[in-house]
């Protein structure tokens, strides 16, 4: 009997010194009509943990990811935040959109959780003095500097168009391009909104071409400039249209009004493959296609925590984002990623954060803009 006692406490004591799993939180838009992006962002996360935990995990300690649904809707996110907080989880991946973003970091911060945003290129997110939030990405700044400039040089004397979809995101690109237009002397001939998910933009087309505009610069994503594009061409506007990684979508590639189109990107990067779960149905092929764009971005996210924690030899927050906020370069699947003391990331001499690529005309007929890469 005691030789059993003592087995039973030989037992328990080793079993207390095993070290319970970490557990990493994920809100994105799953739903939605950012849906594909979140899928993507959620399917390179999960890969990231599988694969870190096949090799050991962190110091030892297995990652666990909780995935919740945010909808792109800043209520719905901070739902989400609260829900995390409550189960006093400490990392998270996301959130993805702007306005959640916005609406949540606070509430991480006040709740001693960091974040590790993905796609959320909005400028003003790291401007607020938060000690918790980091990107996998620049922020938009680059992007409308690098728009603007082009623009201005390009079109210089001539009349250019801005459009807008009215959410965070696209606002914050156009103003950053008119304020790169102004300080070159140039103003815009016609500033407009859209609506995400509007049908008929013939409207919006007929006052762009009464404006008699040369190019129109749409901040925005894929699916309202494929509409915007189509309505300009049978306004009789052959104007060309500038925007950024908003545009990243296969179904440009199948819309001849494209051709000529000219974005604002990160540069090229090697994406992890997508390995479908055996116990979840497979997006269709339209959404992965969609969803690709931000696979490599979830992957980063839990690299990027996975090297705080490493690196501060702790899993306490407030280490974690001391860590990362100190410059130190952590690798990802992006590449090497350093941060500042706002959380952006560090410019890298040898690579521009973004470069200008046009979607051209290819001989069998698609449109496409790999290799496409021209001079700002």
């Amino acid at each position: 009997m005691r030789r059993f006692a003592v087995a039973l406490a030989l037992f328990a004591s080793a079993a207390q010194a095993q070290p319970g799993p970490l557990v990493i939180g994920l809100s994105a838009p799953l739903t939605g009509q950012d849906a594909a992006f979140g899928q993507g962002m959620r399917a390179g996360a999960e890969q990231a943990v599988a694969e870190i935990n096949r090799t050991g995990g962190v110091n030892g300690q297995r990652l666990v990811l909780v995935v919740a649904d945010d909808a792109g809707d800043g209520k719905q996110g901070l739902a989400v935040a609260r829900r995390f907080a409550a189960e006093r989880i400490g990392f998270i991946v996301g959130p993805l959109n702007a306005a959640v973003a916005g609406a949540t970091i606070p509430v991480y911060a006040e709740s001693g959780i960091v974040a590790v945003t993905t796609g959320v290129a909005w400028a003003p997110l790291t401007a607020g003095g938060h000690w918790n939030v980091f990107r996998t990405g620049a922020n938009e700044a680059g992007q409308s500097a690098l728009a603007g400039a082009y623009l201005a040089r390009q079109f210089a004397g001539r009349r250019i168009g801005l459009v807008h979809d009215k959410t965070t995101f696209g606002r914050g690109l156009v103003d950053g391009v008119a304020r790169t237009l102004k300080a070159a002397a140039q103003g815009e001939a016609a500033f407009e909104a859209l609506s995400r998910g509007d049908k008929d933009l013939s409207a919006l087309a007929g006052r762009l071409k009464r404006a008699r505009v040369d190019v129109v610069y749409f901040g925005g994503l894929a699916t309202e400039a494929i509409v915007l594009l189509r309505a300009m061409r049978e306004a009789g506007l052959d104007a060309p249209l500038v925007g950024s990684d908003g545009l990243l979508d296969k179904e440009l590639s199948q819309v001849a009004a494209a051709d000529g189109t000219v974005m604002t990107v990160a540069p090229v990067t090697r994406l992890p493959e997508v390995k479908p779960s055996p116990t979840k149905p497979r997006m269709p092929e339209a959404e992965i296609l969609a969803a690709q764009v931000f696979v490599a971005q979830g992957y980063a996210a839990v690299e990027v925590l996975r090297g705080g924690m490493l690196g501060a030899r702790s899993t306490d927050a407030r280490a974690v984002a001391a860590f990362l906020r100190d410059g130190t370069t952590v690798k990802t699947v992006l590449g090497p990623l350093a941060y500042d003391a706002r959380g952006d990331l560090k410019a890298d001499p040898r690579q521009p954060a973004y470069v200008l690529q046009v979607w051209r005309r290819t001989p069998d007929g698609r449109i496409d803009y790999a290799g496409n890469t021209i001079d700002p």
